[in-house]
């Protein structure tokens, strides 16, 4: 009996521990289940597009689509790029088969890219075709994915890279360092004043030559070649502002009357300009008075204004007391004989009060010399 219960009571501890077994996995399981559903997992679809964006091999541009800067790339150019990097097509699983139009109508119905049109759909006057990247667009009635001059633009924001994320916060730090401009150390200050003027001479500079350079090939060759992006432009990348080597002419040859035309008007605004030219005198007033302005901006200090509205207020207290004193002295003081001879004689008074004039004159010269000296010093 004894040997039947000691069997007995080991089959329970048995069956027991079969149970806990048995039941750990499943409560694991059961408390995983809830987490995987409150962390939703990312579209296939958002992955490819952010994969296909970041991916340097797909040609895109940027341009203005109603007021709004967006990075569009061809219909063409999409085909292409899908058949020479058939590995991209792995993040889409088990749509990775499809075809390249039902990949795109896929983003297109998912609001991941929208299909574009060009605003100008005629050719502008001394141009052959259409541009190719067209730098303003619209909306297109029909969205659905054409290669034939289809254009595609990205509808998501893209990634934030590291040197965004910096320049986010370095940018505030700029604009509070241009605003205590005034308050810097002089050596800081003539450091900034010839960045910011050699910046912008470079800047003029590369204008000026640009449009010289296609004016001479122009007149001479009747080929419009423009060297350097245009910096001015608002659709311009960084890519196109390192850019030197010109783009194709796409425009037609210019009759040799036109170019023979703007030629002799171009002469004559420079003979007109050289005509009116300041003379060495202006120039040098000019000069003078731009060197004094810098000056005054570069010597200017805390200390320099604080000293300078004491000195300005102790001045006037005096000049006040002055006048009182001269003003009580006149109306009590009876009148002597110099001033008796002086009423008598009005070209003494006329000879005192220039006389008095040419102190005063003297008075003046000699305090702006004093404060010279204290700021120099």
């Amino acid at each position: 009996m004894a040997g039947k219960g000691s069997k007995a009571a080991a089959a329970k501890l048995a069956d027991k521990d079969k149970g806990k077994k048995a039941g750990g996995p499943v409560s694991r399981s059961s408390r995983a289940a809830p987490q995987e559903k409150s962390a939703p997992k990312k579209d296939v679809y958002q992955l490819f597009a952010e994969k296909v964006r970041d991916n340097k091999q797909l040609e895109s541009r940027w341009a203005i689509m109603q007021e709004t800067r967006v990075e569009y790339f061809r219909g063409k150019d999409f085909t292409t790029f899908i058949k020479n990097h058939p590995e991209v097509r792995e993040i889409l699983g088990p749509d990775k088969d499809l075809e390249v139009e039902d990949i795109v109508n896929t983003l297109l119905t998912k609001n991941l890219v929208i299909r574009c049109d060009r605003v100008m759909k005629t050719v502008r006057p001394g141009k052959k075709k259409l541009s190719s990247w067209p730098a303003h667009l619209e909306i297109h009635n029909e969205q659905v994915f054409t290669e034939n001059d289809g254009f595609f633009a990205w509808m998501f924001l893209k990634r934030r890279t590291l040197w965004q994320t910096i320049l986010s916060f370095v940018w505030p730090l700029f604009a509070l360092a241009v605003c205590l401009f005034p308050v810097y150390p002089y050596q800081c200050k003539i450091v900034v004043l010839y960045s910011c003027a050699g910046a912008l001479l470079f800047i003029v500079s590369i204008l000026l030559l640009r449009a010289a350079i296609f004016g001479i090939l122009w007149v001479l060759l009747g080929k419009r070649v423009w060297f350097f992006p245009n910096i001015n432009a608002e659709e311009t990348t960084f890519r196109e502002l390192v850019r030197f080597w010109p783009e194709k002419d796409e425009g037609e040859r210019p009759k040799w009357t036109s170019r023979l035309f703007y030629a002799l008007v171009a002469v004559l605004v420079i003979l007109l300009l050289r005509h009116h030219a300041p003379d060495e005198a202006a120039r040098a007033r000019y000069q003078k008075k731009v060197s004094n302005i810098i000056d005054d901006v570069l010597e200017w200090s805390p200390k320099l204004a604080i000293s300078g509205m004491i000195e300005k207020h102790s001045g006037a207290n005096s000049t006040e007391g002055n006048n009182y004193t001269s003003t009580a002295g006149s109306s009590h003081a009876p009148p002597s004989a110099e001033g008796k001879a002086t009423e008598a004689n009005p070209d003494t008074d006329a000879d005192g009060d220039i006389q008095a004039d040419s102190d005063e004159i003297q008075d003046n010269e000699y305090a702006d010399d004093t404060r010279t000296r204290s700021s120099q010093a």
